[in-house]
């Protein structure tokens, strides 16, 4: 059970990490409308970039099984314990309650890459960058509950495949943008991608607390019921707020390395 809730999260987060400044600013920056002008073609930088961010969760999960090799089994019901408790903190994160909110950082991608490489190298390394999920914005607790949740697993296998299923989703996000040709229609794109903005953040506390209730009920004994119980309760206020990261919404550009 561990691993499949552990892959539900790892979905989840990649889709919510596109709503990220640098998820964002990848719809503005890789597009056939931008690839043009810089006399590359959007097919081929896009799927370098895909490779890179798979790339990118693969490194992510080799960092994982570091962990979960040297904790090795620990038991299905200490296994789900830990990820439910970890799921009630990530709910309260996400959901912003009593104003708390795990550290992250604001790094961004380097937009000079663009101008001083070939279109397959900044598409890989863009790509590396976003899949990794730890080296840029993070935009979901999510990201940590994984993290954890491939640890606790013990199993290097699928802490391998828990960062490519991650690392995947987010790169082939870049195809989203496949329809940008002009500036009016990248304005329309835009304008539409943030009105699910909200409906995204909700859906991932929702995971978030389905995970977490889930764990904490198949944990069994009294503590994963009261955990259970409290991120129910939880994931309910933090659907019901509307505080997005405090994080500075920056396009490429204005972020530094």
């Amino acid at each position: 059970m561990t691993f499949l809730l552990a892959m539900l999260v790892a979905v989840a987060a990649a889709v919510r990490s596109t709503w990220s400044p640098c998820g964002v600013s990848m719809l503005s920056t890789i597009t056939p409308l931008t690839e043009a002008t810089r006399g590359h073609r959007f097919s081929a930088t896009a799927w370098w970039y895909v490779i890179g961010s798979l790339v990118g969760g693969v490194t992510l999960g080799a960092l994982i099984a570091l962990p979960a090799l040297a904790i090795g089994t620990i038991g299905e019901s200490s296994e789900l314990l830990i990820l439910a408790v970890v799921a009630l903190v990530s709910v309260a994160s996400d959901g912003r309650l009593a104003g708390f909110q795990l550290p992250g950082h604001d790094r961004q991608v380097n937009e000079h890459w663009l101008n001083r490489y070939r279109g397959w190298i900044y598409g890989a390394g863009f790509g590396w960058q976003i899949g990794f999920g730890l080296s840029t914005y993070i935009m979901t607790a999510g990201v940590y509950l994984l993290v954890v949740a491939g640890a606790v697993g013990g199993s290097a296998v699928n802490a391998l495949l828990l960062g490519a299923v991650f690392g995947l989703i987010r790169g082939v996000g870049v195809f989203a943008a496949s329809e940008i040709r002009d500036r009016e229609s990248m304005a329309n794109f835009h304008r539409r991608f943030e009105t699910w903005r909200q409906p995204v953040r909700k859906a991932m506390i929702i995971v978030l607390g389905v995970v977490g209730t889930t764990a904490g009920i198949g944990s069994g004994g009294l503590l994963g019921l009261l955990v259970a119980s409290v991120t129910v309760v939880a994931t309910v206020a933090g659907v019901r707020t509307n505080r997005e990261t405090s994080y500075r919404m920056r396009a490429v550009g204005t972020g530094s390395t």
